[in-house]
């Protein structure tokens, strides 16, 4: 922590003492995800083209792997204008944003095409405009796939195979919610803690999708694999507004064109992990069970229900994407 306080405190030195005649102008970007994580070859693309679009002009300095603190950190850091950019989870963002909720819905999607349609439609850019009144600019949505569960002893079929089993869950409302709905025990806990605690028996087993599964070494202790893609909660790359509204109307344009070009060759990079994890996966001996996904959904309804209840204003939002 004190070398992250130190290392702000250099940012803040840095900008203040830039004389006026240089142009060029540093984004800080901090995110969690390790540096062979699809969605930091991602962000490699937003530096890269942004660098191409501003002739140098706009650079972006990128610090992986929890450098600067967790999501939540750095998104406090966003707001202060302390850095300029990071990713993450909307999961994660809807505690500062009510809306990123409606994206973590069960089965809200019917199928990756519809779910790219919908986030690179007018309802996903409105989503991602709404964080501005949180000083979080949205950008773009990185795919982080579909999330599904995983278990050590038992391997879940069904619904009802879910009963009795301590599942580990993001501390997400939505996803405690979906998980306890389903016959599940949600439980909360430190995804840094997850390994351990599958191996200990503190939990039965978690949920998550294929890169995440393999890149955690969560495949070594969790044989059973069941693709019922409850969930698709994308990430999402954002600005600091503070950040955002000192750049120029051009500088703005290159920002967002870069964003949008990354987000489209992250899909790639995602692709091809997937695949290769699940090799990955079937290789060590995990089981992979793909269900009746209806049942999954069914059982999932009161989720989205409870939902409309809380936020009564975002059930035409929810309806446009499934009318889609």
């Amino acid at each position: 922590m004190k070398y992250k306080i130190i290392l702000l405190m250099f940012f803040f030195v840095a900008i203040s003492s830039c004389k006026k005649e240089d142009r060029t102008k540093i984004l800080y970007l901090g995110h969690s995800l390790p540096q062979s994580h699809p969605v930091h070859k991602g962000i490699l693309e937003f530096q890269k083209a942004l660098a191409n679009k501003s002739g140098g002009t706009l650079k972006i300095k990128v610090f992986p792997d929890a450098q600067l603190g967790s999501e939540r950190e750095v998104l406090e850091l966003l707001q202060i204008g302390s850095v300029a950019a990071t990713k993450v989870s909307a999961a994660t963002l809807s505690n500062f944003v009510p809306e990123y909720h409606i994206l973590g819905i069960p089965y809200l999607f019917r199928d990756q095409k519809h779910r790219f349609e919908v986030l690179e439609g007018s309802i996903g850019k409105s989503i991602l405009e709404k964080g501005s009144k949180f000083w979080l600019r949205g950008l773009c949505y990185y795919d982080a796939g579909s999330r599904s569960f995983y278990t050590s002893n038992k391997p879940i079929r069904t619904p009802e195979d879910l009963n009795g089993l301590k599942i580990r869950v993001m501390n997400n409302q939505m996803a405690i919610n979906m998980v306890n709905a389903m016959g599940g025990s949600a439980t909360p806990l430190a995804y840094g803690e997850l390994y351990t605690a599958i191996q200990q028996g503190v939990v039965d087993g978690a949920e998550n999708n294929p890169p995440s599964f393999v890149s955690s070494n969560h495949y070594e202790i969790s044989k059973y694999y069941t693709l019922d893609q409850h969930s698709a909660v994308p990430d999402v790359l954002l600005i600091g507004t503070k950040f955002w509204d000192k750049l120029s109307e051009e500088e703005k344009v290159w920002v967002q064109e870069a964003a949008d070009e990354s987000a489209q060759a992250q899909k790639k990079f995602w692709s091809d992990s997937v695949e290769e994890s699940m090799r990955i996966a079937k290789e060590a001996g995990v089981e992979v069970i793909i269900p009746e996904k209806s049942l999954f959904a069914e059982k999932s309804k009161s989720v989205l229900e409870d939902f409309i209840k809380k936020y009564p204003d975002m059930e035409e939002t929810v309806n446009q994407i499934k009318n889609k």
